[in-house]
């Protein structure tokens, strides 16, 4: 056994002709398992992802647990955005000398000083640095190390504060112990098991097709030597450890060469993540189970298709025999995989729209998988069935299509992998295009927003010093305040917001309003406007507090908001002058900064200003719904465009397969070609019998996959009440990409093809 291993791995580095071709066969062969190995190694790596970023987030957790001995660490934390961002500060101050210190810090910052996240650190060069600098309350002393933060996107902060300035905001401050809890294990439910596993393997697909399509480069070249070793006397059981040895060798080197690939972009991976996420590096490392799988898998992909290709061949001494021709597909279980995926979609027909029903939501999701694994193994036998009614046309046709009828199997299948991705692809797109399109009409900005853009939340008891510091500001035209009240007659409670006219408008479309005016938002779901007398509360500690009674006024005015993006159906409007000298109870409020121009021309110069007061005034923009909705754009276009680069990029491994697949088998057919070149066949007839080859399973793989995600899109947008949005251009980049990589595919083996029907080729044959 050892002597044939042996004798495998000579003839892999060395066999043939010429070593040179040997070699280049094997460095084909490890190039497609090495890039399919620098794939699955980050997928693989998942788990150690998750698990890092939950340990990571457990250290860093605050105990406020009190401990005997210790003294505490006072902490206040807020939210101020900065555009699409949101950033966590945390003021902290001492009250001991042995006070705990945050994880990442090596020292508590003094009173003034900041201490950035590393994420933070670097968009403060960026081009929005100043307008982020502008909510940092001091001056920017050092960095959080790794430990300190659980996302390597996290935009966090610590702020050096006094212990009396913290303590002063009573219970919304925290005293911190320890830092440090037991991690939260992150399970998944069955259902998302049931719906992300077939998912995850289908996607996989065609990575794995394409090692296998990898390890079999030179199938040809290596049967004639195994024909020559049987005509020297080795036996039958010998050949085939022979060309396992020889598939072994490249799938070894490839994989080795795919881990160093993968280390060597690992420190890169983390950059180039949809969404604005980010890891660490280090976070990128596999399981050793998964790791183990990978060993294995592939080596065993690799010889158990040389040993499969060999299956119906009978290595002779005198040559290689295939066994006639091959076998009809069986259709009954394809069909029965699909009708599955069918039945269980029509089942979702008897729910209403929009119900949230659980049981429809995983009978869409598993007859999504099913649907989708039964047109992968549909295309096979689709193009099978296609081409054996093929009849007539020019030569290069009639080659193409003969040949296909010989032996479709193999590119059907290289093909199906792509089918799978495309359909999915198709069915992603058509769902966020509808959402797109229902959230751009979803959020609607009042029109008296751009009256006053910018806001800022404080408190009564800060509220003339904000005052005196916008003044200051370049550009400020007015300060409107508004405040957020509730009300209560019986059980039932009543929302509203108490300001002027200005700051009214903001919230709501009120049209025409005076001081004195009171107004109810009617929306579609909204109870009727309230009447006769109100009771004010406000909550203490978690405690409804009684304030003072109101009585609505009979001119109140009911405008409507069918469009309410602010969450403001059913809610009161109040002017001041209504109160009649009431004061409504609360300490927060919002003071609304009006200015000429949108919020870009003010919203710096009121941060800046305000910088000093930290988190007694919050700074950020009245219309910050819409801040959302364009959040949400980015978030929607960006995981549209990671879509399409992951689907253009498994076409690209199925061109490569079908770059292999073509190589291999002009390798394979050199002597009839070579004949009907000279025969007098022109070049050009045969290298457009090889296009025509190769485009037909595509042709037929790329109406697959649309019909497949278009049927799939369908359903799924009825369950969730929303439009038929079919984005056209997606459409016709992947079929456009498909034609391109057919294209490509037989460009690049026109070389290969002039060279074997040179005549002196024929002759050496």
């Amino acid at each position: 056994m050892m002597r044939d291993l042996l004798l495998g791995l000579r003839l892999a580095v060395g066999g043939g002709r010429m070593s040179g071709s040997a070699l280049l066969r094997l460095a084909m062969t490890a190039f497609g398992i090495a890039l399919a190995v620098a794939v699955l190694l980050p997928a693989a790596s998942v788990s150690h992802l998750v698990n890092a970023r939950a340990d990571r987030a457990a250290a860093i957790k605050q105990d406020t647990s009190p401990r005997e001995g210790i003294a505490p660490l006072a902490t206040y934390r807020w939210y101020p955005s900065v555009g699409a961002d949101f950033l966590q500060l945390t003021a902290v101050a001492p009250t001991g000398s042995n006070s705990p210190v945050p994880p990442g810090l090596d020292r508590l910052p003094a009173p003034g000083e900041v201490i950035v996240s590393p994420a933070l650190a670097e968009k403060l060069n960026s081009a929005d640095g100043a307008s982020i600098k502008a909510r940092l309350p001091g001056n920017v002393v050092g960095q959080i190390a790794e430990p300190g933060v659980s996302d390597a996107a996290d935009l966090t902060a610590y702020y050096g504060s006094t212990a009396a300035e913290i303590k002063a905001e009573g219970e919304n401050a925290s005293s911190v112990y320890a830092y440090g809890k037991p991690a939260e294990g992150f399970t998944l439910p069955l259902v998302m098991w049931m719906v992300i596993a077939p998912i995850a393997a289908v996607l996989l697909l065609p990575l794995l097709i394409f090692v296998t399509t990898a390890s079999r480069m030179g199938a040809a070249q290596r049967e004639r030597r195994l024909a020559a070793l049987r005509l020297i006397g080795v036996d039958a059981r010998s050949i085939k450890r022979v060309a396992a040895a020889e598939s072994l060798v490249g799938a070894v080197i490839g994989l080795v060469a795919g881990g160093a690939l993968f280390y060597a972009l690992r420190p890169f991976i983390g950059d180039w993540l949809p969404f604005g996420l980010r890891v660490f590096a280090d976070d990128f490392t596999p399981s050793w189970i998964s790791l183990l799988v990978i060993v294995l898998l592939v080596p065993g992909l690799a010889v158990g298709s040389a040993l499969f290709g060999l299956r119906r061949t009978i290595v002779e001494p005198l040559g290689v025999v295939r066994q006639g021709k091959p076998v009809r597909r069986r259709m009954w279980w394809r069909w029965t995989i699909t009708g599955i995926g069918v039945v269980f979609l029509l089942g979702t027909l008897v729910v209403s729209p929009g119900s949230g029903d659980q049981g429809a939501a995983m009978a869409l999701a598993v007859g999504s998988v099913f649907l989708l694994v039964g047109v992968a193994a549909l295309l096979p036998w689709l193009v099978e069935r296609i081409v054996e009614r093929l009849q007539g046309g020019p030569p290069s046709w009639q080659l193409a299509v003969r040949r296909l009828q010989l032996d479709s199997g193999t590119a059907s299948r290289v093909v199906s992998g792509l089918v799978v991705v495309l359909a999915g692809t198709i069915l992603v797109q058509g769902v966020l295009t509808s959402m797109t399109n229902r959230t751009s009409r979803a959020y609607h900005t009042p029109d008296g927003v751009a009256a006053a853009p910018v806001r800022v939340d404080t408190t009564t008891a800060h509220e003339a010093e904000v005052r005196q510091r916008l003044s200051g500001v370049a550009g400020v035209t007015g300060v409107h305040s508004a405040k957020s009240v509730q009300f209560k007659s019986g059980e039932q409670h009543v929302f509203g917001t108490l300001g002027d006219c200005v700051a009214l408008k903001t919230q709501a479309n009120i049209g025409d309003c005076a001081d004195g005016d009171v107004f109810y938002v009617a929306g579609s779901s909204a109870q009727p406007a309230p009447k006769g007398e109100l009771r004010m509360t406000n909550y203490r500690k978690d405690v409804e507090v009684d304030g003072p009674k109101w009585t609505v006024p009979d001119n109140i005015r009911v405008v409507s908001s069918a469009n309410d993006a602010k969450g403001v159906s059913g809610d009161l409007m109040i002017t001041p002058g209504a109160l009649g000298g009431i004061q409504a109870p609360g300490e927060r409020l919002q003071l609304l900064v009006a200015g000429p121009g949108g919020a870009d021309a003010l919203i710096d110069g009121v941060a800046t200003e305000l910088r000093p007061l930290a988190w007694k005034a919050e700074v950020g923009r009245t219309d910050y719904l819409a801040d959302f909705s364009g959040r949400d754009d980015r978030m929607l276009a960006s995981f549209r465009a990671v879509l399409l680069t992951a689907s253009l990029f498994v076409l690209a491994v199925a061109a490569m397969s079908l770059l292999m697949l073509s190589i291999e088998q002009i390798s394979e057919r050199r002597r009839p070609l070579a004949a009907l070149s000279a025969s007098g066949v022109p070049i050009g007839v045969l290298a457009r019998g090889s296009l025509w080859q190769t485009a037909v399973p595509v042709v037929v793989g790329v109406v697959l996959a649309v019909g497949a995600g278009l049927g799939l899109t369908a359903p799924i947008l009825r369950l969730a009440k929303m439009p038929m949005m079919v984005d056209g251009g997606v459409l016709a980049g992947l079929a456009g990409a498909a034609v391109a990589a057919v294209l490509l595919v037989t460009a690049l083996t026109l070389p290969l093809l002039r060279q074997v029907t040179r005549l002196d080729t024929l002759r050496s044959e």
